[in-house]
C-alpha cells in the first residue's frame, strides 16, 4: 500500500511542477498580449508560478486541517531554497548578488521571518512557557490576523516592486511567438487544475506516508513535501547558475522565500489559523537564524563563494537529520 501512495506522491509532484510550469507560460503570454512590461511579468507571474506549489500543497493542508504539514511545508521550502539551492548554485560557480537584492529583497525577508518567528512563538515565550512546555504538542499558534498581516506584506511588497519597475524601465527585446488567447486561457486552465489537483495528491499521500511508516507530519512536512515543491526553484537556479546568469539564481531564491512567507503562510492563515506544534516554532526560529546567516554570507564580498556553498549544504543536511532525530 504505502508503494501505492508514493506513486500518488510523485505524480502529485509532476503535478505540480508542470501545471506551474503552463499556468506561467500561459499568464506570460497573455501579459505581454496585453502589453504589459516583462520585467513586471517576471517580478509577479513567474515568481508566483514557480511558489503554486507551495501555495497548493500549504493551503490544501490548512483546509484540511493538516496544520504540521501547512508550516512545515513553507518552512522546510525556505530551508531547502536558501541553504541547498543557493548552495549547489555557489558549488557550480561563485554568485555574485545584485546590490538591490541585499539592500532591499533580503532585509524585507529577513524581517518578515523574524515577524513571523515572533508570531508564532513569541507568546509561549513570553508566558514563559516555551522551555517549560517543551514536549507539549500545540505551544504557539499562526492566527488569522497573523495571517491578514502576512498578506498585507506581500500586497504592498509587490505594490511597491511594480512602481519601482515602472520608474526604472528596462530595454526589452521581443523573443518568440506569442501564444494566442485561447491557448493562453486553456494552459491556464490546465496549469490551474494540475496544480489543485496535485496540492491535494502530495497532501493525501504525504499524510498515509507518515502514518504508515510511524512519521511525524511536521517532519515529513520539512523534508519529503518541501524538498518536492521546491524542485522549480532548485532547476531554475541551477540551469540560471550553469548559463552565467547567476543574479536570477539568487533572484529567484530570494523572491521565492518572501512569497513563500508573506503569500502562502499568510493565505493558510487567513483560510484556517493553526495551532504550532514544539517542532515547527523550533524550526521557525533556526530559519531565522539561517536567514541572516546567509544575508552576511552574500554581503561579504558581495557573492557566496564555493566553500560557502558547501558548508551551506552541509548544514542543511546537519539540520534534517537534526530534526529526523528529534
Amino acid at each position: 500500500m504505502i508503494f501505492l501512495y508514493i506513486l500518488i506522491l510523485a505524480l502529485g509532484f509532476v503535478g505540480l511542477i508542470k501545471g506551474a510550469d503552463w499556468f506561467v507560460d500561459g499568464a506570460a503570454d497573455l501579459a505581454k498580449t496585453f502589453k504589459v512590461p516583462g520585467v513586471i511579468i517576471g517580478l509577479t507571474v513567474v515568481a508566483m508560478g514557480t511558489s503554486a506549489p507551495e501555495l497548493a500543497v500549504s493551503v490544501s493542508a490548512a483546509v484540511r486541517g493538516s496544520n504540521e504539514i501547512a508550516l512545515s511545508n513553507v518552512i522546510g521550502s525556505n530551508l531547502f531554497n536558501l541553504l541547498c539551492v543557493l548552495g549547489v548554485c555557489a558549488v557550480i560557480r561563485t554568485l555574485p548578488v545584485d546590490t538591490r537584492i541585499l539592500k532591499r529583497d533580503f532585509p524585507i525577508y529577513i524581517l518578515i521571518s523574524l515577524l513571523a518567528a515572533a508570531c508564532i512563538g513569541g507568546p509561549s515565550v513570553l508566558n514563559g512557557s516555551f522551555l517549560s512546555a517543551a514536549f507539549s504538542d500545540e505551544i504557539g499558534q499562526v492566527s488569522r490576523p497573523v495571517g491578514l498581516i502576512l498578506f498585507a506584506c506581500f500586497i504592498c511588497y509587490i505594490v511597491g516592486l511594480i512602481i519601482a519597475a515602472i520608474k526604472n524601465p528596462t530595454q526589452e527585446e521581443e523573443t518568440g511567438e506569442i501564444r494566442s488567447i485561447p491557448k493562453c486561457l486553456l494552459l491556464l486552465l490546465i496549469g490551474v487544475a494540475l496544480i489543485v489537483g496535485g496540492g491535494q495528491a502530495v497532501v493525501r499521500s504525504a499524510e498515509a506516508i507518515a502514518t504508515i511508516v510511524g512519521m511525524s507530519k511536521t517532519l515529513i512536512g520539512l523534508t519529503v513535501v518541501s524538498v518536492g515543491t521546491s524542485l522549480p526553484e532548485l532547476v531554475t537556479s541551477i540551469v540560471a547558475a550553469h548559463k552565467g546568469e547567476t543574479g536570477m539564481a539568487v533572484g529567484n531564491v530570494a523572491g521565492s522565500n518572501i512569497f513563500n512567507l508573506m503569500l502562502i503562510l499568510g493565505i493558510s492563515a487567513a483560510i484556517h489559523p493553526f495551532a504550532a506544534n514544539r517542532a515547527c516554532i523550533w524550526d521557525m526560529f533556526i530559519l531565522s537564524v539561517i536567514s541572516i546567516l546567509t544575508w552576511i554570507f552574500c554581503g561579504v564580498g558581495k557573492s557566496i563563494k564555493r566553500v560557502e556553498g558547501i558548508l551551506m549544504v552541509a548544514a542543511y543536511i546537519g539540520i534534517m537529520v537534526f530534526a529526523a532525530v528529534r
